[in-house]
C-alpha cells in the first residue's frame, strides 16, 4: 500500500466503512463521487471529512472527529436521536480513487459521543486504545456487577424472552398484549422493538406490571398498536432476587456483606 502515498501524482480518498449495532452496513467516502469496493458503495453524498489524524506507537487513546451533513438517504437526525449509530464499528482508511479497492487502514474504533447542530452532525471515533481508559479491574459493590444472562451470571435466558404486541402507547408506558410471567419479571431488562419506525433499536425497561411496562425513556418515533415488541427479564442486581428468582446465588458478582465507608461514622454500640 506504501505506492498509495508514493505515487507522483496522488488520488486519495478517505472512506469509512460502518457496521451498525442492527447489522446494517454503510459506506461513504470524502470523493465527489461514489465508489464501490468489496461489494459496498462508498457514498459521497454525506460530504463527511475527518479532522486531522495523529498516530502513535504510545499508549495515548487514538480519536479522530468526523462531521458531514445530514441527510435522509444517509445520516438522518431522527436515526441519530433514536440511538441507531450509538457504539457503531467504524473503519477509516485512504484508498486510489482511480482503482480503488486497496486500503491504507487509518483508525480501527467506535462512533463515540454524537453532537447535532444545523442541519450537521460531529462525532468522534475512539480507537482500541481508547480502552486503556477503562478500570484494570473492577471495585466491590453490594450489587451483582454481571448482566443477566452473560458468562459470569450462567442464567440461560432461553425461556426469558417473550415475543408481544402493543396495544397502546403513552410516551414511556406501553401496554402489550401479553403479561409478565413473575411481579416485576420485566423490570430492569430490555425491550427491543422488532418492526415499526423503532424497529432495530432497544430501550431500557424500568418496571413492569401485568401487561404494562415503564421505559426509561420514550421511544424515539410514534408507536402504533400492534407493532411487535421482544422483551427480555431483568434483575435487580440483588443476592436475594439472584437464590430466591433465579436460583444462582452461586454466581452472584457482588459482596452484600462486606462493611462498606459507612462503618466508620458509627457510634460505639450501634
Amino acid at each position: 500500500m506504501s505506492g498509495l502515498l508514493d505515487a507522483p501524482l496522488g488520488a486519495i480518498a478517505f472512506c469509512w466503512r460502518i457496521a451498525r449495532r442492527d447489522g446494517v452496513t454503510l459506506g461513504f467516502t470524502s470523493h465527489d463521487r461514489d465508489l464501490e469496493m468489496d461489494g459496498l458503495r462508498y457514498r459521497a453524498a454525506p460530504g463527511m471529512l475527518p479532522s486531522a489524524i495523529e498516530k502513535s506507537d504510545g499508549i495515548d487513546p487514538d480519536s479522530v472527529e468526523v462531521s458531514g451533513a445530514l441527510t435522509a438517504a444517509a445520516i438522518s437526525a431522527d436515526d441519530l436521536a433514536a440511538g441507531r449509530w450509538d457504539g457503531a464499528a467504524v473503519r477509516l482508511f485512504a484508498t486510489d480513487w482511480t482503482a480503488p479497492g486497496e486500503a491504507l487502514v487509518l483508525l480501527r474504533g467506535t462512533f463515540g459521543a454524537v453532537e447535532q447542530a444545523r442541519g450537521t452532525f460531529s462525532v468522534a471515533l475512539n480507537g482500541p486504545t481508547a480502552l486503556l481508559d477503562a478500570p484494570a479491574s473492577e471495585a466491590t459493590s453490594p450489587t451483582c456487577r454481571a448482566e443477566l444472562g452473560d458468562r459470569r451470571c450462567r442464567v440461560a435466558l432461553r425461556g426469558r424472552r417473550r415475543m408481544a404486541r402493543v396495544v397502546a402507547a403513552d410516551g414511556a408506558t406501553v401496554t402489550l398484549d401479553a403479561a409478565e410471567p413473575g411481579a416485576n419479571a420485566w423490570g430492569n431488562g430490555l425491550l427491543r422493538w422488532i418492526d415499526g419506525p423503532n424497529g432495530g433499536t432497544s430501550a431500557a425497561v424500568l418496571a413492569s406490571s401485568g401487561a404494562v411496562v415503564t421505559l426509561a425513556e420514550p421511544p424515539a418515533f410514534a408507536v402504533s398498536a400492534g407493532a411487535r415488541v421482544l422483551l427480555t427479564e431483568g434483575c435487580d442486581k440483588r443476592l436475594a432476587t439472584c437464590a430466591g428468582r433465579f436460583a444462582n446465588a452461586v454466581n452472584f458478582r457482588g459482596e452484600p456483606f462486606l462493611p462498606g465507608n459507612d462503618l466508620l461514622t458509627r457510634y460505639p454500640g450501634e
